[in-house]
């Protein structure tokens, strides 16, 4: 079975590998996602994985584990959710994240639009 570029995408996230994150990302992206807190936009693949994924989103987070990812397509264009448990200033979260994309012609992500849930407190049962 063929991984997605979503599905790269959200492996490159949960382990913070800012080379994998690039290789995946075209050079000019259209980036646009909206978390709790902002609005973020992004023009090329470096600002996105190094500004805004490894800079702003999850600079202060060990990442522990990639919990679930899932891939799929609307019509014409691709889909990918994934949720990642980490640690950040001592206390556990976890994050999901729904995203749309489109590929260039070599398969790296040009498009995507992706909503956040934001860090959300696991509280011990």
């Amino acid at each position: 079975m063929t991984t997605t570029a979503g599905e790269t995408f959200a492996r490159a996230i949960a382990a913070k590998d800012q080379a994998a994150l690039r290789a995946v990302l075209a050079d000019i992206i259209d980036f646009q996602a909206l978390t709790p807190g902002r609005v973020f936009h992004a023009a090329t693949g470096t600002e996105l994985a190094v500004e805004v994924i490894l800079g702003t989103w999850f600079a202060r987070a060990q990442m522990d584990e990639l919990c679930a990812v899932t891939a799929g397509r609307v019509a014409g264009r691709e889909h990918v959710a994934y949720r990642v448990r980490l640690h950040a200033g001592g206390d556990e979260y976890l994050v999901e994240q729904q995203a749309y994309y489109d590929t260039a012609d070599d398969g790296r992500i040009s498009w995507m639009r992706v909503l956040c849930s934001g860090y959300q407190p696991v509280v011990p049962a």
